[in-house]
């Protein structure tokens, strides 16, 4: 009787007009090669952050698969980057509020 656990990428998406990356990642058990179980986690990537200074931090996609990681490097353009950038920077909240 062998357990098994395996990690699946079973779903790649990539939505919207800055290319944000959906990820579903199954964890799959199985008992003598019949599965048992398959657990979802769901996850989304986005081209970066904010700094301090209004610059835009690459997010860290060094942790994610080679799939993942070529999918995110092709659709995340210098010209989508920058967009993602005006957006980020138009959605802060105002000294005011």
């Amino acid at each position: 009787m062998a357990l098994t656990e395996t990690t699946e990428y079973d779903k790649i998406e990539v939505v919207g007009i800055y290319k944000h990356v959906q990820i579903r990642k199954a964890t799959v058990i199985k008992k003598d090669g019949t599965e048992l179980t398959r657990a979802f986690e769901r996850y989304v990537l986005d081209a970066g952050n904010l700094d301090s200074n209004d610059a835009l931090i690459d997010t860290d996609i060094s942790g994610q698969s080679a799939e993942i990681q070529a999918i995110c490097n092709a659709v995340w353009t210098d010209s989508i980057k920058a967009a993602w950038k005006a957006k980020l920077i138009a959605d802060k909240p105002s000294e005011a509020e």
